[in-house]
């Protein structure tokens, strides 16, 4: 998966995989390494990361609007677009058009780009309408924000009433999501750890505090 990179810095990053030390378990892959649709690349996705654990936290269901934030290639989008069709819609946003440009090959070839929009965003905002989303999907990206708690806070808005935010990510970047989710005043519901070096945290606006202002 691609990440939303940090403007200047990480721009041209073609993958989602960290590459701290702690990463070279699991190298990058270049989107020119493969042709966006090779079904060996997406096979090897679906049994590192069980993308099925995800859609279950996100309590995806046909017409549901999805936001997948820095969607990259797609090899994630494909299982949102598969679990909100038909009626639903998924938002896949990076900062980089030419990943996009890969992800709309790999949606087309599962017949579902009526399915998916994508939309290139800055590194620092979430380019999400308010009201819109059911859920808003942070999968191996919220780490790359400048400034964690602040991104949080400005996608907020985007949910619609009892819409959630699910971050997954390596279990070495837990605390930091935890404490960003929880400044910015979303409580966590749920988490799962059942995928080895990974969690899948899924949290919701808690009574009291409106999404359009967070907490201060």
């Amino acid at each position: 998966m691609l990440a939303i990179a940090l403007a200047g810095a990480l721009s041209g990053v073609a993958c989602k995989d960290d590459a701290a030390a702690q990463d070279q378990v699991r190298p990058r892959r270049a989107p020119t390494a493969r042709p966006p649709t090779d079904t060996s690349e997406q096979a090897r996705f679906d049994s590192e990361r069980e993308p099925a654990r995800i859609v279950a936290a996100l309590g995806l269901k046909p017409g549901m609007v999805v936001a997948d934030v820095g969607a990259g290639t797609g090899l994630l989008t494909v299982h949102l677009a598969r679990a909100v069709a038909p009626g639903g819609k998924v938002v896949a946003t990076d900062v980089d058009n030419g990943v996009l440009d890969m992800l709309a090959s790999r949606v087309e070839a599962i017949g579902l780009t009526a399915v998916v929009e994508r939309r290139v965003v800055a590194s620092d905002t979430p380019g999400l309408e308010a009201g819109t989303y059911d859920a808003i999907l942070l999968s191996e990206v919220d780490h790359y924000f400048a400034d964690r708690v602040a991104w949080l806070r400005a996608a907020m808005p985007a949910l619609k009433p009892g819409g959630k935010v699910v971050i997954t990510n390596r279990t070495y970047h837990r605390a930091p999501a935890l404490d960003a989710a929880r400044a910015a005043g979303l409580h966590l519901d749920q988490e799962v750890t059942d995928v080895p070096g990974e969690f899948i945290a899924t949290f919701s606006v808690p009574a009291g505090v409106t999404a359009h202002q967070g907490v201060p």
